[in-house]
């Protein structure tokens, strides 16, 4: 459904994107998914036929994004990060307004949005600039679709909004894939890699990684274990010194770690070596992996 062939993009010296290159099957909910600054905003701008690439092509439907461009604007569905709707204007005029232009009514397709805009629908007359978050993403969400669009192409629609209607947002998702709708999100959440069907990795214009949450997570290399002290701040300077450790970064009140040999010796080895210094309550359990795991595994 959507072709992505070594797309590069520049900004004067800035090179967001660097031969970015993957492919979205029909009706799948796909993630993109890395920091802020990876290149992911710049990616679904020109997906929408919002920027040009400076080389590489997209295509979506077999419909080449730059050639195509009147075509696509009209069969795909676009939320950008920032709330983008006529704030002046009422919740249901902001829909009517957006099912006019597509050449449709709200009747026509209401079916499409009711699960999401029945949620909204008694504050109709409400002006959109005066929503709480989770508001707006809703009536955006319903605005992007109301003319039943081929695929969606949704730019960090969780940024900014509880954790709440972050998880109401992603249900919301799951039942568009009933109407075989594609989907493109990207998130700077690691967390939300796991509700997609497959997901890209992407870091400073780079895709690192391209697969399943579960495959992704199932190609962590070595043995993970999490690690806590009464110190945390001083255990993480001493682990870093340390010669047998391969990896170690900050999890909540936990640092994750890889042992470079990781046997019952060298452990060992390594909590004498933490309690000479001084380090008390230690605790240590080994754990699975999750996509930030494997994130910064890729980064390394």
């Amino acid at each position: 459904m959507i072709t992505i062939t070594n797309i590069s993009k520049s900004y004067g010296k800035v090179q967001a994107l660097k031969n970015v290159g993957f492919e979205v099957s029909r009706g799948e909910l796909f993630g993109l998914i890395g920091p802020d600054g990876a290149g992911k905003t710049s990616l679904m701008r020109i997906l929408a036929t919002l920027i040009l690439p400076d080389s590489g092509s997209a295509s979506i439907a077999g419909r080449d994004v730059v050639k195509d461009y009147r075509y696509i604007r009209n069969n795909i569905g676009y939320m950008p990060g920032r709330f983008s709707l006529y704030q002046d204007l009422s919740m249901e005029e902001n829909l009517q307004f957006f099912a006019t232009i597509f050449g449709t009514t709200i009747k026509e397709n209401y079916e499409l949005i009711k699960p999401i805009y029945s949620q909204i629908e008694p504050f109709k007359k409400r002006k959109a600039g005066a929503l709480s978050g989770g508001m707006k993403q809703k009536l955006a969400l319903s605005c992007a679709l109301i003319h039943r669009p081929e695929a969606l192409i949704l730019d960090e629609p969780t940024t900014g909004v509880d954790a709440v209607s972050r998880t109401e947002f992603w249900e919301m998702l799951k039942e568009l894939k009933r109407y075989d709708i594609t989907i493109i999100v990207s998130t700077p959440y690691m967390d939300e890699a796991g509700l997609c069907d497959r997901v890209a990795l992407i870091q400073s214009g780079n895709i690192l990684q391209v697969d399943t949450p579960q495959n992704i997570v199932n190609s962590y290399k070595g043995k993970l274990y999490a690690i806590k002290a009464q110190d945390i701040y001083q255990l993480n300077n001493l682990l870093r010194q340390h010669t047998n450790i391969e990896s170690c970064f900050t999890f909540g009140e936990f640092l994750h770690i890889v042992f470079k040999n990781d046997s019952s010796e060298q452990q060992a080895i390594v909590l004498d070596y933490l309690e000479n210094q001084g380090m008390k309550n230690i605790v240590v359990q080994p754990i699975n992996p999750n996509i930030e795991d494997c994130f910064i595994q890729l980064l390394q």
